[in-house]
């Protein structure tokens, strides 16, 4: 990485400290000396124009980084880089892992597979794996890169060529490098119909197939073998557009058997509503045209009738990146920020309703429902500050509880907790459906976090909280059902009758272990804890396959046919 230096002349003192040497004599201990030489005003004037024009030319042609997009200070501690490790036996340390529970639990996150030549933000790190596979009380460690095409065309040449949109250009050599891209796209080098994604924020199983998924490019089909290995089989090409995309949290309905997806564009139309069904065919796409800025959604929610977006106060701005102006994400303070309610089964946006939400930039929708026939009722991390969104490692994150009447348009709104409070989960079988128990993580800085709390909806409070202890961080406290998907088309009452799981590192000792606490005690106890042969980096999303789920998805089904 470049390292820079600040010349600070110093206009106090007007004289310079000149070294003299004589000519040496024979055999004889040359001594040193110095003398003053007089600076004149106009000699310190003109030094001191070339210190600043010299600066002034570095920060246009390569500015010093952000340490948000800097590598060297965001890819470092237990978000250093790992190297992949086949599978590997692991140690139960603490309690039992459940017989009856047999299956993997898979996460994703950013691993830059080489060191940038520039910025690189942690949302555009190459995407890794990290799973454990329970069979009989036994774990088994894995970890591998998705080997998607930029990962393999970056390993083959050895050396990043895909420019990263999200860290944005900074500087004269960034815009030079981004035209270097452009001009191997046009001599073949790089085919961007293959896709430029990462595959790094989150995993979905549906149409029986396990994806890995980054909103920048449609998902990669990943396999886990009875081994405990991690197989990427191939991008998910379900269209053949140009740079097309898929929402890295699409939403599956278990009673219908349909997943519901959108896709971004930095071109109009900005936002692209459509739903896959059981068989993994793609259905008829409904643009969202009263949609008029590209601005960031990441998220988005469904219920028994309905799809819910929101339009937030973060917009991209290509220009900014185009001409070297850092990342292309700006808050506009002024802008109206909504949420809006469409049919999942509408014909064109012409049915989409907008409500305004004054001030709500949600980063994930935790879950949302129907309430009679009238209200919507909507759950999720409402982000309070976003100037410099991309530039902060702690967010100030609130949870909120917003219900609309679709009929009237009054907007109520409650906030449940004003702990920083994200990476929340529910039990998967009641997506789209009234939720009494959220699982979310205490976020410390992006994005790991110093325990967990479980949320009561009915009454609005905490019920059960657990922390980590000194210097140890998990990520996303991710439910699983006790007996896990084997029984899915059964109806559940006992809401909350399962386990929490999720990786947990130890900065002091620089270890990390699987953690599965018991859902329903209000200190999240320990049911077993798994040491891990490996530091595992912190991460994003992950979820928890049954072994029936696996063995009967249709990538498996096909080799045993």
């Amino acid at each position: 990485m470049k390292s820079s230096t600040t010349c600070s002349p110093i206009l106090s003192f007007p004289f310079e400290v000149v070294m003299i040497r004589p000519t040496p004599k024979p055999k004889a201990l040359v001594p040193i000396f110095f003398s003053l030489k007089k600076t004149t005003p106009l000699q310190m004037n003109i030094k001191t124009m070339k210190t600043s024009i010299l600066h002034f030319f570095s920060n246009i042609i390569d500015p010093p980084l952000n340490p948000s997009v800097d590598p060297i200070h965001v890819f470092q501690g237990n978000l250093a880089p790992v190297e992949e490790m086949e599978p590997t036996d692991c140690q139960v340390i603490e309690g039992k892992l459940p017989l009856s529970l047999n299956g993997v639990y898979i996460r994703n996150g950013p691993n830059p597979l080489h060191q940038p030549c520039r910025a690189l933000h942690l949302f555009e790190g190459d995407g890794m794996l990290h799973s454990l596979r329970l069979s009989n009380g036994r774990a088994t460690y894995c970890n591998r890169y998705v080997k998607t095409y930029k990962y393999m065309l970056e390993r083959e040449v050895g050396f990043p060529m895909v420019p990263n949109m999200l860290s944005g250009l900074y500087g004269l050599l960034d815009i030079v490098r981004f035209c270097v891209c452009i001009t191997r796209i046009i001599t073949g080098h790089l085919d961007i119909m293959k896709g430029i994604g990462v595959a790094n924020t989150s995993l979905a199983f549906f149409s029986g197939k396990l994806f890995a998924l980054c909103e920048s490019d449609l998902p990669y089909i990943v396999n886990v073998t009875q081994q405990g290995d991690i197989e990427t089989l191939g991008r998910w090409d379900i269209d053949k557009k140009l740079l097309s995309t898929m929402t890295a949290h699409p939403k599956f309905d278990k009673e219908t058997k349909e997943t519901f997806a959108f896709s971004w564009s930095f071109a109009f139309p900005h936002l692209t509503f459509f739903r896959i069904d059981e068989k993994g065919v793609k259905q008829k796409e409904v643009p969202i045209f009263s949609i008029h800025k590209p601005n960031l959604i990441h998220d988005f929610a469904i219920t028994k009738r309905f799809a819910i977006f929101h339009e937030t106060q973060l917009v991209f701005s290509l220009p900014k990146v185009l001409f070297g102006r850092g990342a292309p994400l700006v808050y506009e303070p002024k802008k109206s920020t909504r949420i809006g309610i469409l049919p999942r089964y509408a014909k064109c946006d012409s049915e989409l309703k907008w409500f305004e939400v004054p001030g709500f930039n949600a980063s994930h929708i935790i879950n949302a429902w129907e309430n009679g026939d009238e209200e919507i009722v909507v759950v999720a991390s409402n982000i309070m500050s976003l100037e410099n969104f991309l530039n902060k490692k702690k967010l100030d994150v609130v949870l909120e509880k917003v219900k609309i009447n679709t009929k009237t348009g009054n907007v109520c709104r409650n906030i449940l907790s004003t702990r920083n409070l994200e990476l929340g989960s529910i039990n998967k079988a009641y997506i789209g459906k009234k939720t009494r128990y959220l699982y979310l993580g205490v976020l410390e800085e992006t994005p790991k976090t110093s325990g967990l709390v479980k949320i009561d909806l009915e009454t609005g409070i905490e019920i059960g909280r657990r922390f980590y202890g000194p210097g140890c961080f998990g990520g996303e406290p991710l439910f699983v059902r006790r007996n896990g998907e084997e029984d899915e088309d059964v109806e559940f009452n006992d809401e909350d009758d399962g386990f929490v799981m999720t990786y947990v590192h130890n900065e002091q000792t620089d270890e990390s272990i699987f953690l599965m606490m018991d859902a329903k005690s209000p200190d999240f106890t320990t049911i077993a804890a798994v040491k891990l042969p490996r530091r595992v980096p912190y991460g994003f999303h992950g979820l928890f396959l049954t072994n029936w789920v696996l063995d009967n998805s249709l990538d498996n089904s096909s080799r045993r046919d």
